[in-house]
């Protein structure tokens, strides 16, 4: 191909990141809905302006047969109305439904359990990782950009920036954490990630945050799939079985909507305490 004669948004996949970015969509969504782009293409083998709704139907019809989780038949979906229906202007979608989520309940620790686990880890750093998950409520996206500059330690609360949808917020951490994160405080800069790479200046990687929460599970030897996302939940469920209001933990979560921080009304013990087993 002549390069001279090349237009990147005359391609499919680079059309529709190009549109993404002006939209302001996060990196990975955009890296999501290219991956699923450019399956379908290959899988059809056409090129996008001559996918029909017969080829969409088929793919996701694929994917399901293939044992994808209603999450990632939903995530294609969404892939592929945003460019055939955003940037082609097809009108595919209107007889092809969503996949039924699943309903599965959250993954809930006790707080001995969670005790237990960062105990286990020998590792101040990642010690301070499983305390910041747990004790603040934080997605791992959150934990690896967090710089010292989001401490506000007068008021005892952490500026979580740029989370999931493009959004900021406040919430609250551990007063256990405060001296090591002042001593943290005098020799980093006041831009610098709290957790660093070995290069010392970039992110930690969220791979990294994963393997640390998976020894720290296979540590206290817990008959539960934990991954660290149940500590964010069990910061929720405890928060809850603590007396605090559901809209604060809401706030707390950064969910958009009550009805995703409600699913922890359905885990908590606090409505089973006074019920005894008829056996």
């Amino acid at each position: 191909m002549n390069k001279n004669n090349y237009y990147p948004s005359q391609d499919p996949v680079l059309k529709m990141q190009q549109e993404m970015k002006l939209r302001n969509f996060s990196p990975r969504t955009i890296k999501a809905y290219s991956y699923y782009i450019t399956n379908i293409l290959q899988f059809a083998n056409k090129g996008a302006s001559s996918i029909t709704t017969v080829d969409v139907r088929s793919y996701l019809e694929f994917l399901a047969d293939n044992n994808s989780s209603a999450s990632t038949l939903n995530s294609a979906y969404s892939a592929l109305k945003f460019y055939f229906s955003n940037i082609l202007h097809r009108k595919f979608f209107v007889n092809i439904p969503r996949a039924k989520k699943e309903k599965k309940l959250p993954v809930v620790l006790s707080k001995e359990e969670i005790k237990f686990m960062i105990n286990s880890i020998k590792n101040k750093k990642h010690q301070c990782i499983l305390q910041l998950l747990y004790g603040s409520g934080l997605r791992v996206s959150e934990v690896i950009k967090i710089r010292m500059a989001d401490f506000d330690f007068e008021r005892k609360l952490l500026h979580i920036k740029q989370s999931k949808g493009n959004k900021d917020r406040y919430t609250i951490f551990s007063e256990k954490l405060t001296d090591v994160l002042k001593e943290q405080q005098k020799i980093k800069d006041i831009n610098s990630y709290l957790f660093t790479g070995y290069d010392g200046t970039s992110s930690l990687c969220s791979v990294s945050i994963n393997k640390i929460v998976k020894q720290a599970s296979e540590n206290i030897k817990i008959n539960k799939n934990i991954s660290a996302h149940s500590l964010r939940h069990s910061f929720a469920t405890h928060l809850l079985e603590d007396g605090v209001s559901i809209r604060y933990i809401q706030k707390l979560l950064g969910h958009a909507k009550l009805e995703t921080t409600q699913i922890y009304t359905q885990v908590t013990n606090l409505n089973l305490k006074s019920i005894t087993s008829p056996w």
